[in-house]
């Protein structure tokens, strides 16, 4: 498996410091584990493309009429476990 590529990136505890990525920490942060995961907060420099991220994220898990939510669920846990993620 390679290595992860270093992205700069606003620390969780920084957040609270810039209004715009504030306002998006609780639409974000992974309250099981109480951080950001990474792919999130690699969008923490520029919080419009955070909060672009965030809605895909959210509207291709609500979903259109092909996949019922399980199966997108589904979907997601398999891609997950494939890629060793926690999420």
């Amino acid at each position: 498996m390679l290595g992860m590529a270093w992205i700069e990136v606003v620390p969780d505890d920084e957040w609270s410091d810039n209004e715009a990525l504030e306002s998006l920490y609780s639409r974000v942060v992974d309250k099981s584990h109480g951080r950001v995961d990474y792919i999130m907060s690699i969008h923490s420099l520029n919080p419009r493309a955070l909060a672009a991220h965030d809605g895909l994220y959210r509207s291709a898990m609500a979903g259109t009429g092909n996949l019922r939510k399980v199966e997108r669920e589904l979907i997601a846990l398999v891609v997950s476990l494939e890629n060793e993620c926690h999420y």
